[in-house]
């Protein structure tokens, strides 16, 4: 329940006048129906009473019907404002919420930031999110005006009624509903929590089936998964409905507390005005008050039947809220030395966890402005690991790695991104036209630049086959081939002009004069620039000044000109 109460805050801090105004508006709704059947019972009786007494004509009949008419016009016009309001509030407190979550995953280690990757773990980050839109909605807000409406019924009954009927009507609904709305949350738990899991799960495997539909085809196992995607939806479908059940039930427990309540206090109302301690009037007016008070609670049964999936993603958004984010260096950026070179790693040794044989051991390395150094060696001998140590991604176990003289440590990441750049051998392309694409790295940029980068890349005869800057592109770069994708990231990466440029295997996937090609372009683009890459490709070697074989704690490479 702590993480409930924390995300509620959260929300209210993001959009807390709206939602104030929401919730006195929820407390209007309910207000206002309270006192519209309690008016309507004491005008009923009273009108009727006077009739039998022959004093009909004397009765004022135009006071409580106006009163009925702006109560009822009163309670539909707070109904929407009411829903217009929070529903827009939690919307935008939850898109600031996203913000929060993701503002703080953004600064998570290179190693925690890889276990995001997942299918499941970005499909928990938007659900779990999602599944806090209740907690102000159908939570938060109604308690706050139930219990105001219920202590203002209590005093406003005292008063018109008498203490004994406040008391028993208040009292009674308060003590019956709590128990309803009890027993639904600790019966609905588990099914909501197990139907979340379904839920997720039906998400993950449909995704799969979709993207890998084709491989699966041809490795046979297309059926197995579209098996597999059935039984998540058939989990779903069946602790959905114990959830429903539950509810269902709950709404009945609750309708029986509103009917002993009004019950009881019909029957106190009514021995009370037989011995003349109050008015038949008053005692309609306290029993239909009190059926109109049922309204109040019963907003919380979906709450009571959603609160374990709340709670469990309350839990982990949370969890991920509170995680440490990477440090960052305190302080200016260091003086760049230009005696120094862009890059040297000294006596570098670098162990994973749980590893008994390092990675890297006594690599010692330096790249000099203007200075082109290839990586090479096996598959997995630590080239892509060489490369996240210049980029400040991981640090080392041992050793030392400088930037233009200074420890990379020390350099603050804003400092540090706008003098280095990595293209890695994943990158990712967002749904956009081209030049949407290639401003990620340049909010700023021009058609003109645009263009450039793209004939550095050899992608200018690409991009005018298919419509310009302007072209769209689908999810990950849909639209464009594999070898065309990378080169577009590699331009996204060049327009950022970096001091020092981290490649890995840059022209993967390209024919031999489109490598040769590109990594002529990338030199033309950024003459003076510091290149280590990592490479697989005799054209990449060959476009090197130097070469250095990575093969985890054999590295040997020759000595700097």
């Amino acid at each position: 329940m702590r993480a409930l109460i924390r995300i509620h805050a959260l929300l209210w801090r993001a959009e807390g006048w709206a939602l104030f105004r929401g919730a006195a508006l929820a407390v209007v709704v309910l207000a206002a129906g309270v006192a519209l059947l309690g008016l309507s019972g004491w005008f009923i009786t009273a009108a009727g009473l006077a009739g039998l007494a022959g004093l009909g004509m004397w009765f004022n009949v135009f006071g409580p019907a106006a009163g009925v008419r702006a109560l009822a016009l009163a309670r539909t016009a707070s109904r929407y404002g009411e829903r217009l309001l929070t529903h827009d509030a939690t919307l935008r407190a939850l898109a600031a919420l996203r913000v929060a979550l993701l503002g703080r995953l953004a600064r998570l280690s290179h190693g925690a930031m890889g276990r995001l990757r997942g299918a499941e773990a970005l499909n928990r980050l938007t659900a779990d999110v999602d599944a806090l839109d209740g907690v102000a909605l159908r939570l938060g807000i109604p308690v706050i005006a139930g219990g105001v409406v219920l202590a203002g019924s209590l005093g406003v009954l005292a008063w018109l009624v008498t203490p004994a009927v406040a008391a028993w009507s208040v009292g009674s609904l308060a003590l019956g509903s709590g128990a309803a709305l009890a027993w639904t949350a600790s019966r609905a738990s588990r099914p909501a929590r197990r139907a979340e899991r379904a839920a997720q799960a039906l998400r993950v495997r449909l995704i799969d089936l979709a993207r890998a539909q084709a491989d699966l085809a041809v490795l046979g196992r297309l059926d197995a998964q579209r098996a597999a995607v059935l039984d998540a939806e058939a989990r779903l479908a069946a602790e959905r409905a114990r959830a429903d059940a539950v509810e269902q039930r709950a709404g009945l427990a609750l309708g029986i507390a509103g009917t002993l309540a009004a019950a009881g206090t019909l029957w106190l109302g009514g021995t009370l005005a037989a011995a003349g301690a109050i008015s038949a009037p008053q005692a309609a007016l306290g029993f239909f008050a009190t059926l109109a008070m049922a309204e109040v609670v019963a907003p919380l049964r979906r709450a009571m039947a959603d609160l374990g999936r709340m709670q469990d993603a309350a839990r982990r958004v949370t969890r991920r809220l509170d995680t440490a984010p990477r440090p960052d260096a305190p302080g200016p950026a260091p003086r760049p030395d230009p005696a120094a070179p862009a890059l040297e790693m000294q006596e570098v040794v670098l162990r994973s966890p749980g590893g008994d044989r390092p990675v890297l051991a006594g690599l010692s390395l330096r790249v000099a402005a203007g200075e082109v150094v290839a990586l090479t060696g096996p598959s997995g001998g630590g080239k892509s690991t060489v490369l996240h140590l210049a980029a400040g991604l991981i640090a080392p176990d041992g050793g030392r790695v400088l930037l233009w003289g200074s420890p990379a440590a020390a350099w603050p990441e804003a400092a540090l991104r706008a003098r280095l750049a990595l293209l890695p051998q994943r990158s990712a392309l967002l749904r956009g036209t081209l030049l949407q694409a290639l401003a990620i790295a340049r909010p700023d940029l021009d058609r003109a630049e645009a263009a450039a980068v793209l004939e550095a890349v050899a992608l200018s005869d690409v991009v005018a086959r298919i419509g310009g800057l302007d072209a769209p592109l689908g999810d990950g770069g849909a639209g464009l081939s594999g070898g065309e994708a990378r080169r577009l990231a590699l331009a996204r990466v060049l327009l950022r002009r970096p001091a020092l440029l981290l490649l890995d295997e840059p022209t993967e996937g390209l024919d031999d004069s489109t490598a040769r090609a590109v990594l002529s372009g990338i030199r033309r683009f950024l003459p003076d620039a510091a290149i280590l890459m990592a490479s697989h490709r005799a054209a990449e070697r060959g476009f090197a000044m130097r070469c250095v074989k990575i093969d985890n704690s054999d590295v040997a490479f020759p000595a700097p000109a």
